[in-house]
């Protein structure tokens, strides 16, 4: 019988506890969403927005003349669904212009008097440049482009057999010709780890003050409110333009990662993203009751914004819903613009469009943070 009784009792002591922890669960609804959004999240991005062989790449097309040659040439490329021509360009100063700014990842060269030479029995040389920045977004595409194009030009009847290839395809893989990841991945890392560390060290700013009972004592100082914020926010830029230097140096000394633009410009860019991470950052702990769900909605930021940025995956790859939800992730267009200045040697011009972006990305942030800052002391 007492056996049966302490049984009884230990029963109903862990019955009471899990009914209180639902009850507590039920209260903090910002914990019980991250924990269904967050598996929900990762199985729609890698299901449906992750594409490792991607497909429909923007290319663009400098033909020196215009006939049958050229069309099925261009059209064989289409067929592989690799490529997607969206540009045309005047000149190859333009279509550098084009791949080094990052509107397009190929562009393909015919030259004049192709179809002439290939009639004639001679060995016409056809070019195709690629951004090889991003290894695994340009090695599918660049591997199908032989027998495809001469599959299509014996189809043609301008060449033999599909086997044949009386043409030669010479390949430019620009800016990494080496295909070496960690020229991809060290400017990525700078990103991310910019991302993630402001998010959560300014995530807990606010929060913190609150959970600790000094904010009433800032309050009650002649200090205000933007006063506040940029005090708390200052020190994380120091912070943060120190971890990008490490990283920076790290990279260029251990696994050789080039500095082909400007220093000035790579620095200007560095400390907007910074300001735009700690301004979102701050705006989370405004809205959090608690630094474990300033963790948490930081982690629902981060998740998107390392899938669907560019950083593990190619981002022209990616279905259009996706790309558009990157476009209004901050890290998309930083990592645009670090690897065009370190890889590409590219400039404000090359890079307004992200630039632009990214300030309005900052401007919208700081915003909604000193709104959001402003709301919660009242």
């Amino acid at each position: 019988m007492r056996a049966r009784a302490a049984s009884a009792g230990f029963l109903t002591r862990v019955g009471a506890m899990v009914v209180k922890e639902f009850i507590q669960l039920r209260r903090d609804r910002v914990t019980f969403t991250t924990m269904i959004m967050i598996p929900l999240l990762q199985l729609i991005l890698f299901g449906y927005a992750i594409n490792t062989t991607p497909r429909h790449l923007p290319a663009a097309v400098l033909a020196h003349e215009n006939n049958d040659v050229s069309r099925a040439i261009l059209a064989a490329l289409r067929n592989t669904a690799f490529f997607a021509f969206v540009r045309e360009a005047r000149s190859a100063e333009e279509a550098e212009h084009m791949i080094r700014a990052g509107e397009v990842l190929f562009f393909v060269e015919i030259p004049a008097g192709f179809e002439r030479a290939l009639r004639r029995g001679d060995t016409p040389q056809l070019l195709v440049a690629a951004d090889a920045t991003d290894p695994i977004g340009s090695a599918n595409a660049l591997a199908a482009l032989s027998g495809v194009i001469g599959s299509a030009l014996a189809r043609e009847r301008f060449v033999d057999a599909p086997g044949t290839m009386p043409f030669e395809i010479v390949q430019h893989r620009r800016y990494n010709p080496a295909g070496t990841s960690q020229l991809n991945i060290v400017p990525g890392l700078l990103g991310t780890i910019l991302t993630m560390t402001m998010l959560v060290y300014t995530a807990l700013a606010v929060t913190r003050e609150l959970e600790r009972g000094t904010m009433e004592s800032l309050l009650s100082m002649p200090i205000h409110p933007v006063e506040i914020m940029l005090g708390k926010i200052i020190p994380y830029v120091l912070v943060g333009i120190l971890q990008a230097v490490l990283i920076i140096g790290a990279g260029m000394g251990l696994f050789g990662v080039p500095l082909e633009g400007s220093a000035a410009f790579l620095a200007v860019t560095t400390l907007l993203f910074i300001v735009v991470n700690l301004s979102v950052g701050y705006t989370f702990s405004t809205l959090a009751q608690n630094q474990l769900q300033a963790v948490q909605m930081t982690f629902m930021f981060f998740l998107p914004s390392i899938l669907l940025s560019g950083f593990m995956f190619p981002f022209s790859g990616m279905p259009l819903w996706a790309q558009w939800i990157g476009e209004a992730l901050p890290l998309t267009h930083f990592l645009r613009m670090v690897r065009g200045i370190l890889l590409k040697g590219s400039g404000f011009t090359d890079l307004r469009a992200d630039g632009a972006a990214l300030l309005a990305l900052m401007l919208v942030a700081m915003a909604i943070a000193v709104a959001r800052f402003r709301q919660t002391l009242d």
